[in-house]
């Protein structure tokens, strides 16, 4: 199994100054080879067998001109390149994903990956880790990594407050009993805007909200950067302030999201969820807030991951299945339903609650999909 491990770096002034060129080579080889790809498709795009057999630049190519690059890890410049073929693939694979886009400073985020070639990352005891070019770097191991685990690569980046992480790759063996998942130990979710989920039991995810909770506080905070002269240290120091705000917001958030999922992957053999667009869900029915404060995509993502681990699974339906119109008793499917009636009756005279028959059908159609009786 490959996992990778997230920890916090206290970088002394001499490899911050590193990391920070780092960063801005691997965005500047980026965008070169980016642009260089735009120059030869321009040329020869009307000859597709010509396009087919151009070279592009790497870069090595870029270390003549700029010889300032060799000053950071090469294999920092050869991951963007790998990022860039990567962002091309999906490109093409899925046109709605959009033409990969030049690297911003400001807007994008400052990372690099560095490859382990015969021991270059390595933990030096448990204060230290050892990358390449950067030697010894102070490191808060608040867990272990797996025994006998072989580290493949580590990810540096930078937090908008400043703070340094280091997430570390590793490879490790692990033995893994599947599990058989029964009716009673499979549960339903439906996803609910207000409360995160709704379950089959009844049970809701019971989400605090965290970031309308810091509204109040944010918006005074960002009207005063605002106001803020551009360029200036003041505006600078309440970038900070409201950077720390938001970081405070998603680690709340993810918290939350560990615990819950861990709760829940705990309990039950099998997860049953909907396979929910959650950016157009957002967009379409103006619930941007409620939405992506909830998290319920990154509740799906833990969930994923801690099912695997355990030999369960997590079951995804589709996004198109009726769940919500559906009656649980007679099977009808009433498409008369808004999105405003919470309790309707169905044509057999059930009272149905929407969110917990949404739930139950989800649930049974995992069961159907998994081959449970």
């Amino acid at each position: 199994m490959n996992k990778a491990y997230k920890y916090r770096i206290i970088p002394n002034r001499e490899q911050e100054e590193l990391i920070k060129k780092t960063f801005g080579c691997v965005r500047f080889i980026y965008n070169q080879m980016l642009s260089n790809r735009k120059e030869i498709y321009e040329k020869y795009k009307h000859d597709k067998l010509a396009l087919k057999q151009q070279k592009y630049l790497t870069p090595a190519n870029y270390k003549g001109e700029f010889p300032w690059l060799k000053e950071v890890d090469s294999l920092a410049l050869a991951n963007a390149q790998l990022n860039l073929n990567t962002a091309y693939g999906n490109f093409f694979r899925d046109h709605s994903i959009g033409f990969p886009k030049f690297k911003s400073k400001h807007r994008d985020k400052k990372s690099y990956t560095t490859n382990n070639q015969k021991g270059t990352i390595r933990l030096v005891d448990n204060s230290h880790i050892r990358v390449p070019k950067l030697k010894g770097v102070k490191i808060k191991m608040h867990r272990q990594l797996p025994e006998d685990s072989v580290i493949k690569s580590a990810t540096i980046s930078e937090t908008a407050t400043g703070k340094y992480y280091i997430s570390i790759l590793v490879e490790f063996d692990i033995q893994i009993d599947l599990v058989m998942a029964t009716k009673e130990t499979t549960l339903g979710l439906d996803y609910s805007s207000k409360e995160l989920y709704v379950d089959n039991e009844g049970d809701i995810g019971n989400y605090p909200r965290y970031y309308r909770q810091a509204e109040a506080k944010l918006k005074k905070e960002q009207r005063k950067l605002s106001k803020r002269k551009k360029g200036s240290q003041n505006r600078e120091k309440q970038r900070q302030k409201v950077a720390k705000l938001h970081e405070k917001v998603a680690n709340q958030r993810k918290d939350f999201l560990h615990k819950k999922s861990r709760q829940i992957a705990n309990a039950y053999d099998a997860i049953v969820i909907e396979d929910l667009n959650m950016r157009s869900m957002a967009q379409g029915l103006k619930l941007a807030k409620s939405t992506n404060d909830n998290g319920f995509g990154m509740l799906r993502t833990f969930l994923e991951y801690k099912l695997k681990e355990q030999g369960k699974q997590l079951v995804v339906i589709n996004k198109w299945y009726p769940s919500s119109k559906l009656c649980r008793f007679c099977n009808r499917v009433n498409r008369d339903l808004t999105l405003s009636e919470r309790v309707w009756t169905c044509f057999c005279g059930e009272v149905i609650e929407r969110d917990i028959n949404a739930a139950i059908n989800i649930r049974n159609e995992g069961c159907r999909i998994i081959g449970v009786a």
